[in-house]
């Protein structure tokens, strides 16, 4: 339908082009005749004296000066012809433009979600390369080898050190670091190769990812530093920066398994809030290791369990979600969203996976 639409504007682009240069010969060959007829007859016969204007001004006296003023008659002619020009290769340029960009938007559409409104969002997120992995999720280049499963196994990692560090075995949670750290090639290369080229897109999304990087494994030096002391608090709040950032480089990167479109969950909710079963997060606020559900917010009904609890006075707190598609999100949230579920609950799975003694 877009390409019809393209192609009869510019069909229409090119008759109202033949138009003007027929005007155009027309004006021109008008003015020679003019021209010819001032010069022959003294220019009586083009403008009469019971014709003049009743302003001497207007009134040609003398034979030099109408001819210059017919000079410069032409040279207005062509003046406007050469704005004429001006403007049709501006308005074919344009339409060109138009076309080129409606079939860059058609090819990159893989990304996005057609069915819903995020199918009109501009192409900010899609990357130099096309590639159906995930629908609303940036596009990283097919020349990546196995340095996405590489960057996805973190996750197992973080998961173990959740494990780990929630029972406080600091004999495992002190060899972490080292691993993680070891990590940092990777990350490099991913950054550098999912989104390679200089266009506005991927330099953006190569520094997005490079400054989650940087935040990630400064938040794993601080970490360390709170293992060597065994302060669990610091360890807690250290290892959900980790977190939060290592999920920020999964979704800037485009290395998430799923795209969730819901703007906001609570609608579902209204009129049945006796659906959620929870404590009065006021008078029993939840700590870590808690397993919530999320009261407020857009992602209303959500359930996880409290990574960290923030001491800078913000009161919040930073949940990671259950398991979705393969991905646990994080979020922080203030701590009167996360309330406790009640009854009989599943561990949360990170308790679940077998250590390798």
């Amino acid at each position: 339908m877009t390409n019809n639409i393209v192609t009869i504007f510019l069909i229409g682009v090119v008759l109202f082009e033949h138009t003007c240069i027929a005007f155009q010969k027309g004006i021109s060959a008008w003015s020679r005749k003019k021209y010819i007829c001032k010069s022959n007859f003294d220019y009586r016969c083009v403008v009469p004296l019971s014709a003049a204007s009743t302003h001497d001004n207007d009134r040609p006296t003398e034979g030099g000066d109408t001819l210059k003023s017919d000079l410069d008659s032409i040279s207005n002619i062509n003046e406007l012809s050469s704005r004429r020009d001006m403007l049709r290769r501006s308005l074919i340029s344009s339409t060109l433009l138009l076309s080129s960009s409606s079939v860059v938007c058609t090819n990159k559409a893989n990304a996005l979600d057609r069915s819903s409104n995020l199918g009109m969002m501009p192409n900010v997120l899609m990357s130099s390369e096309e590639n159906d992995r995930v629908k609303g999720m940036p596009v990283p280049s097919k020349k990546l080898g196995g340095l996405t499963n590489k960057i996805r196994s973190v996750s197992k990692v973080m998961d173990e050190l959740q494990r780990d560090l929630m029972q406080e075995r600091w004999d495992l949670v002190e060899e972490y670091p080292n691993q993680l750290r070891s990590y940092v090639p990777v990350f490099t290369s991913y950054t550098d190769s999912a989104f390679p080229t200089d266009i506005p897109t991927d330099k953006g999304l190569r520094v997005a990812l490079r400054y989650e990087v940087g935040r990630y494994f400064a938040s794993l030096e601080r970490f360390r530093q709170a293992v060597n002391r065994k302060a669990l608090d610091e360890a807690y709040i250290a290892y959900s920066d980790m977190s939060l950032h290592f999920d920020r480089y999964l979704r800037v990167g485009g290395l998430y398994t799923f795209y969730d479109d819901n703007v906001s969950l609570e609608p579902l909710y209204k009129g049945n809030e006796n659906s959620l079963v929870y404590a009065d997060p006021k008078k029993d606020p939840a700590l870590v290791r808690d397993l919530i559900v999320l009261v407020q917010g857009p992602e209303k009904g959500k359930t996880g369990i409290v990574i960290g609890i923030y001491m800078d006075g913000s009161d919040s707190c930073a949940v990671k979600l259950d398991r979705n598609k393969g991905i646990r999100e994080i979020r922080v949230v203030p701590r009167s969203w996360a309330a406790k579920r009640l009854g009989e609950q599943d561990p949360d799975d990170v308790f679940i996976i077998p250590r390798n003694e």
